[in-house]
């Protein structure tokens, strides 16, 4: 076997993964997406198959997988529906936050409902003033007594108002990146309450609103880890972050590849097949070059974060911003391809197109990852 093939046994989660998403995703999607319909029942079947805690140790009731079998399944659920697979990459982040740096009664409390996805989650990091610079934010947690007292708003929540758990950072002193701490809330704390579901571009299948804590008290016992080790924890959850939202990206693109080859055999102009044409010919190889390119790098980039390579981050955000931006322009010529029926919403492109345009934002925009790239690069 080449080393750059996947395992057995990675084939077998990729085609669960795939049959899971041809069975209960794709058909449903575009409803979804125009709807705006938020699909809990999909969340408790994938839960049933252990998409809920992929990378949760086994003792914890995960399947204790890798980055890359991780990046398998998002890949293929993102085939149907984007908004849906990165949902799955946003619980999963949080469950595992738990079981990585959590104590374990606090394990004991969660993880059991989390893993099989009976209860979902989010993940409440950005607020309105701290974006990329996320050690600048601001919501409070003051100590009195066995409880935190909350004050403060996260930006941009996926799921907000509907899950049941919130991984929230929180700001515990003054110091900035070492002020912060991480705790886990419950809906129906007294003092937690949720925006209006915000009006998107794209991801209608996921509701995105504020989260807003006011005099909130959320128990000692809620926190995860030592007072201050918050940021720590969101820093270490960005790689697999990264990684999950590039191969979203990268099951998006294949999809809208697989629809342009179809497409362009099937439309006649001129008297023949558009696939004909060899200017087609040479967009559909660029289009799939792109996607092979993106897919190598992240792989790699997977195989290093679960061996905790030196490099990881570096190569996690490299993957993450070839990926998103190979796959926007990729389904941005899967339109081009499809003309004026790409335009219209009887075709799956244009949803492709809106859902995955917010991928180079979320999870540290492309710039940032830029950033990251040429500091590593010149710190050496």
């Amino acid at each position: 076997m080449s080393q750059f093939d996947l395992t057995d046994d990675q084939r077998e989660i990729q085609d669960l993964a795939r049959k899971f998403t041809a069975d209960r995703i794709t058909p449903f999607a575009a409803k979804w997406d125009e709807e705006h319909h938020y699909p809990v029942d999909v969340w408790k079947a994938a839960g049933e198959l252990g998409f809920g805690a992929i990378y949760v140790a086994e003792q914890s009731g995960g399947i204790g997988l890798g980055r890359l079998e991780a990046a398998l399944i998002m890949e293929a659920m993102a085939y149907g529906c984007p908004a849906t697979s990165a949902y799955i990459s946003i619980h999963n982040m949080a469950t595992w936050m738990i079981d990585r740096f959590g104590g374990q009664a606090i394990k004991d409390r969660f993880l059991p409902d989390l893993v099989g996805m009976e209860k979902i989650a989010s993940y409440c990091l950005t607020e309105p003033g701290s974006g990329s610079d996320a050690a600048a934010l601001k919501t409070s947690a003051k100590l009195d007594g066995d409880h935190y007292v909350l004050n403060g708003t996260k930006q941009f929540i996926s799921g907000a108002g509907y899950n049941d758990i919130y991984v929230c950072m929180v700001r515990t002193s003054e110091e900035k990146s070492k002020g912060i701490s991480c705790l886990v809330i419950e809906k129906g704390t007294p003092g937690l309450s949720f925006g209006a579901p915000e009006r998107k571009l794209g991801w209608n299948a996921s509701p995105t609103a504020q989260v807003i804590f006011q005099d909130c008290r959320v128990p000692v016992e809620n926190r995860v880890g030592a007072e201050g080790d918050g940021f720590r924890f969101a820093m270490a959850g960005l790689d697999g972050g990264r990684l999950n939202i590039g191969a979203c990206s990268l099951g998006g693109a294949q999809r809208c590849l697989d629809e342009s080859v179809k497409y362009t055999k099937e439309r006649q102009q001129f008297g023949t097949a558009v696939a004909d044409f060899q200017n087609t010919q040479f967009m559909l190889a660029d289009m799939a070059t792109d996607l092979e390119a993106a897919r190598a790098l992240l792989y790699l980039a997977a195989a290093k974060v679960t061996a905790n390579a030196p490099d990881k981050s570096r190569f996690s955000a490299m993957a993450k911003r070839l990926a998103t931006d190979n796959g926007s322009s990729i389904v941005d010529r899967a339109l081009q391809l499809h003309g004026g029926y790409g335009y219209l919403m009887d075709y799956p492109i244009e949803r492709f197109w809106r859902d995955l345009r917010v991928h180079s934002i979320l999870e540290g925009t492309n710039q940032v990852m830029r950033m990251i790239i040429g500091r590593d690069l010149t710190r050496q």
